[in-house]
C-alpha cells in the first residue's frame, strides 16, 4: 500500500465518523463565502464601470482643438475600434426677435457608442431613448430654447446659415461634460449638416470628442499607440479624471467590496484555524501509534498534508460551485435594482474559490497541522506527552502573510493594508495581554453567585485557551463592526452629499457688475445658491523656479492640470466640504499666498512653503504655499484646486461662478435669466446627479447582501470554537456530574461562562474596532471619524447572547454522555 492510498483511507475513515465535519463545513462556508464576493464584486463593479461609461459615452475618448489626424484612423482600423465623433461649440441663435446663446453640438450618425440619448415629444408625457442622433436636416433641443425662441416642434432653427427642422426635446445625453464648455441650452445636429452653417471658421473656439468602442486588449494596444502621439493640447479622457464627482464614489465602492471580501476570507480563516487544531489534537494518539510502527517525521507530515490537499481541492470545487450559484442568486434578487445587461466574470473571479481555499487551507491550517510531525511515540505509553507547539512565528507570520496578501490583491491599496495588518496586529498583541490579565483577576472578584463563580472560574482556569477563544470571537466581531459602520458611514456620506436639493445647475462667466445684481434676482426667483466666486483663468508654469513639466509624471492628475488653464480663485473663508491638512488658512494672510488642492499636491510634489509661478494672460506672478486641502469632488458645488489670498488675483480680469439648486418642474424660470444676462452660461448637470444617486441605490442594496456573508462566516467561528473545547468539556460535565452536580448547574454554568466570554470579546471587538476605523477614516478613506456609543453598549450585550446562545446549542449534547464510560476513556488517556 503506497502512502497517498493510506492518506486516502485515513481521510476516509475520518470523514465516516464526523471528525472532519467542522473542517471541511468550515472551508467549504469560506469558499462559498469569497467566491461568492469575489464573482458579485468582480461583475458588480464590471457592470457599473461599463454603466459610467455612458458618461463617456464610449470606452475612449479623446479631446481635441483639432480635427482628428488620419493616421489615428486607421490604427483604430487596424485595431478594430467602432469611432464616433462629436463638435461642440458655442453660437448665438436668432428666431422671432429673440436670441439665445446656445450650446451646439454636431454627432456622427453612430454617436453615442456606449448609453442612449433621451427625447421627449411636446407633451413631456415619454421619455423615448434612441441609440442614434439627430437625422440629416434635422435638430433636437433642450426644452428652454422653445420658449425662449418661440418656436414648436416642427418649425425651422436656423444654426449659421443652416435651418434645421426641430423634431424632438432633448432631455437627456450621456457624455455631457461638466466643464467651462458645456455651455447650456443645448442644441444638436447632425455632423453631416455642419459645414452647410459656415460657423465653423479658421482661429473658431472649437471642441472635437473622437470616442471608441471595442474589445478590451484592442482598447489598450489602441491606448498604448496613442499616447505618444498626443500634443500638449489632446488628452485621453477617464471617469475618474474628467468626471471627478463620479469617479471618487468608484473609487469609494471598489474600496468597501474590497475590504468586505476580505474581512470574510478572515473570519472563516479564524474558524478553519480553530476547527484543524482540535483535529490535530484528536490526532496525536493516531500519530504516535505511526511513528512506533516506524513512519518518520515527513511520512506523518506527507501523510496528513496529502489528506488536506484532497479535502482543500474537493471543498474549494464544491465552494466555489455553491459560490457560482450564491452570486447568481444574489443577482436575481436585486435584478430590479441592477442594470438588465450585467457583465461576465472575468477569470481571476472564476479561479478565485480555488485560490483562495488552497490559501486559507495553507494559511490558517497548515501551522496546527505542523504539530503532527512532533509527536513522540512514547505517547502510546504516556499520554500526557503533547508535541511541542509549533513557532509563534511561523503561526501568525503565515496568517498576516496570507491576510496582506489577501488585502493587497482584493483592493490594491498599500495604506489600507498597512493600516488593516499594522493596526490588527498590534490591537489584538496589546488586547491579548490585556485579556490574559483579566481573566488571572476574575478569580478575586468576591462573587456570591454560584453559577457565575463556577462559569468565571472555568475561564480562569483555562486562561490561554479562553484568550484564542476571546480573540477568536473578537475578530469576527471586529470584522461585523467594521462591515457595518463602514457601509452605514460611507452610504451616510454619499446620501449627504447628494441631498434631494443638491446644486445641479452652475452659472458661469458673470461680470464682477453682474454679480450682485445676479445675486439679488437668483432671491427674488426663490432660488437657493452657492456662495460666488471669482475666476481668473491661469496656467501654473513653475515650482521653485523648476518648470512644472519636470515634476509631473505622464498621464498623472499633476500632467492633465499642467496641459491647460486653471481656475484660480480668492476668499477668505475656508469653502464648505474642503480640510485643511497641511499648513495653516490664509485667512488674514497678506497677498501672495495660495492653499493647494491635496492631491495635486501629491502629484506634482508640491509642500507648504513652496513657490508656485502662474502665468495669467501675458503676465507672470508667484505665490507661497500656505496649506494644502482635501475636498470632496462629488458635492456638485464649485471647487478649485488653487485658492489664492485676498489681494493676489484682484488685478487680473475675472469673471464669477456659482452653483444653485432648481427643481425639474421650475425650469423655464431660467429663460428669464439668460435673456436679462446673456453673457452669463447656465449648465445644468441634473442627469450627472441623477445618475450617480442610481449607482449609489445599488450599491446600497448589494452591500447589504455582501453583509450576510460576513454573518454567516461569524457563525462558522462561534461553532468552531465550541467544538475546539468539547472533549474537555465533555470530561469536566462527566466528573462533575459523578461529585453530585445536576443538569441544572451544568446547563447554567456553561450560559454564565460563554456570556461572560462573549461579554469581554464584545468589549475587546469595540476597542480594537475604534482603533481600526479611526486609522481607515482618517488616514485611507478621508471621512470624518467620531465614535459611536451605540456600539459600546449593543456589541458587548449581543456578543453575550449569541455566544451564550451558539455554546449552549453546540454542547446540548454533552450533558446526556453517560459519566462512566467518558471518566474510564480520560483514565485510559
Amino acid at each position: 500500500m503506497n502512502r497517498f492510498t493510506l492518506a486516502l483511507r485515513l481521510l476516509w475513515r475520518d470523514s465516516r465518523s464526523g471528525e472532519l465535519s467542522i473542517l471541511l463545513a468550515a472551508l467549504i462556508i469560506a469558499v462559498t463565502c469569497s467566491s461568492a464576493i469575489a464573482l458579485f464584486s468582480d461583475r458588480l463593479q464590471r457592470t457599473m464601470t461599463q454603466q459610467t461609461a455612458e458618461f463617456l459615452a464610449a470606452d475612449l475618448v479623446v479631446s481635441s482643438p483639432t480635427e482628428l489626424p488620419p493616421a489615428w484612423a486607421e490604427q483604430a482600423e487596424k485595431q478594430h475600434l467602432t469611432r464616433a465623433q462629436t463638435v461642440e461649440f458655442s453660437s448665438v441663435l436668432i428666431e422671432h426677435e429673440e436670441m439665445l446663446l446656445a450650446s451646439i453640438k454636431a454627432v456622427t450618425s453612430n454617436y453615442p457608442l456606449r448609453g442612449q440619448l433621451k427625447t421627449s415629444t411636446a407633451d413631456y408625457a415619454q421619455e423615448t431613448p434612441s441609440s442614434t442622433g439627430p437625422a440629416a436636416g434635422t435638430v433636437w433641443v433642450e426644452k428652454r430654447v422653445l420658449p425662449a425662441l418661440k418656436l414648436q416642434l416642427g418649425d425651422t432653427l436656423t444654426v449659421g446659415e443652416h435651418p434645421l427642422t426641430v423634431t424632438r426635446i432633448l432631455t437627456y445625453e450621456p457624455d455631457k461634460q461638466g466643464d467651462f464648455y458645456s455651455f447650456s441650452p443645448r442644441v444638436m445636429m447632425n455632423s453631416t449638416d455642419l459645414a452647410a452653417t459656415r460657423i465653423i471658421q479658421p482661429g473658431s473656439h472649437v471642441h472635437y470628442f473622437f470616442q471608441f468602442i471595442g474589445d478590451s486588449t484592442d482598447l489598450l494596444a489602441f491606448n498604448r499607440w496613442l499616447k505618444p502621439q498626443l500634443n500638449a493640447s489632446q488628452r485621453l479622457m477617464d471617469i475618474h479624471n474628467d468626471r471627478p464627482e463620479l469617479g471618487s464614489a468608484l473609487d469609494r465602492a471598489e474600496r468597501y467590496l474590497g475590504l468586505s471580501s476580505t474581512l470574510v476570507i478572515i473570519i472563516a480563516g479564524v474558524a478553519i484555524a480553530m476547527a484543524t487544531r482540535r483535529y490535530s489534537e484528536r490526532h496525536f494518539d493516531n500519530t504516535a501509534l505511526l511513528r512506533c510502527l516506524g513512519c518518520k517525521q515527513r511520512d506523518i507530515l506527507w501523510l496528513y498534508g496529502s489528506q488536506f490537499a484532497v479535502l482543500g481541492l474537493a471543498a474549494s470545487l464544491l465552494g466555489s460551485t455553491l459560490g457560482g450559484l450564491a452570486q447568481q442568486g444574489l443577482f436575481y434578487l436585486l435584478k430590479d435594482l441592477l442594470p438588465k445587461h450585467l457583465a461576465a466574470p472575468g477569470w481571476p473571479a472564476l479561479l478565485s474559490g480555488l485560490a483562495v481555499g488552497v490559501a486559507v487551507l495553507l494559511g490558517f491550517a497548515l501551522p496546527p497541522l505542523l504539530r503532527l510531525k512532533h509527536v513522540s511515540p512514547l505517547r502510546v505509553l504516556r499520554r500526557e506527552l503533547e508535541p511541542l507547539p509549533t513557532s509563534a512565528w511561523l503561526v501568525y507570520g503565515l496568517a498576516l502573510g496570507l491576510i496582506g496578501v489577501l488585502i493587497w490583491q482584493y483592493t490594491d491599496d498599500l495604506p489600507m493594508t498597512a493600516t488593516l495588518l499594522g493596526g490588527g496586529a498590534l490591537g489584538l498583541l496589546v488586547l491579548g495581554g490585556v485579556v490574559f490579565g483579566l481573566l488571572t483577576g476574575l478569580r478575586r472578584l468576591p462573587i456570591t453567585s454560584l453559577y457565575w463563580r463556577f462559569g468565571l472560574q472555568g475561564l480562569a482556569r483555562n486562561r490561554q485557551a479562553s484568550v484564542s477563544q476571546i480573540l477568536a470571537f473578537s475578530l469576527t466581531l471586529v470584522a461585523m463592526i467594521l462591515s457595518f459602520t463602514v457601509r452605514n458611514d460611507l452610504l451616510g456620506t454619499w446620501q449627504r452629499q447628494l441631498p434631494d436639493n443638491a446644486p445641479n445647475h452652475f452659472a458661469l462667466n458673470i461680470f464682477p457688475q453682474q454679480q450682485s445684481e445676479f445675486a439679488e434676482a437668483l432671491r427674488q426667483q426663490h432660488i437657493s445658491g452657492s456662495q460666488f466666486y471669482p475666476v481668473v483663468r491661469g496656467r501654473l508654469v513653475t515650482i521653485n523656479q523648476t518648470p512644472v513639466q519636470k515634476r509631473v509624471s505622464k498621464d498623472s492628475q499633476g500632467d492633465a492640470a499642467t496641459h491647460r488653464e486653471l481656475s484660480l480663485t480668492w476668499t477668505e473663508a475656508l469653502p464648505d466640504e474642503n480640510k485643511i491638512t497641511a499648513g495653516t488658512w490664509h485667512a488674514d494672510a497678506p497677498a501672495g499666498q495660495v492653499s493647494v488642492e491635496q492631491k495635486l499636491a501629491d502629484s506634482l510634489k508640491i509642500k507648504v512653503g513652496d513657490v508656485l509661478a502662474f502665468t495669467v494672460g501675458s503676465e507672470q506672478f508667484t505665490a507661497t504655499v500656505s496649506s494644502l486641502r482635501s475636498l470632496r469632488w462629488d458635492t456638485m458645488k464649485p471647487n478649485f484646486y488653487m485658492i489664492f489670498s485676498k489681494g493676489t488675483l484682484e488685478a487680473f480680469p475675472s469673471t464669477y461662478l456659482t452653483s444653485f439648486y432648481l427643481p425639474r418642474t421650475e425650469k423655464l424660470r431660467l429663460n428669464a435669466l439668460v435673456k436679462h444676462y446673456p453673457n452669463i452660461t447656465l449648465m445644468e448637470v441634473d442627469a450627472i446627479i441623477q445618475q450617480l444617486k442610481t449607482i449609489i441605490s445599488q450599491l446600497t442594496q448589494a452591500i447589504n447582501y455582501l453583509l450576510y456573508f460576513a454573518l454567516l462566516a461569524g457563525f462558522t467561528v462561534l461553532f468552531a470554537a465550541v467544538y475546539a473545547t468539547l472533549d474537555s468539556r465533555i470530561y469536566e460535565g462527566a466528573l462533575m456530574r459523578t461529585l453530585g452536580a445536576n443538569r441544572r448547574l451544568l446547563r447554567s454554568n456553561q450560559i454564565s461562562e460563554f456570556a461572560a466570554l462573549g461579554f469581554i470579546a464584545g468589549l475587546v471587538a469595540v476597542l480594537l474596532s475604534e482603533a481600526l476605523l479611526w486609522g481607515l477614516y482618517t488616514r485611507v478613506m478621508n471621512m470624518a471619524y467620531q465614535p459611536n456609543l451605540y456600539v459600546w453598549v449593543a456589541v458587548p450585550l449581543i456578543g453575550a447572547l449569541c455566544v451564550a446562545v451558539t455554546g449552549c446549542w453546540g454542547l446540548r449534547g454533552v450533558l446526556g454522555k453517560p459519566p462512566l464510560p467518558v471518566l474510564r476513556q480520560g483514565m485510559n488517556g
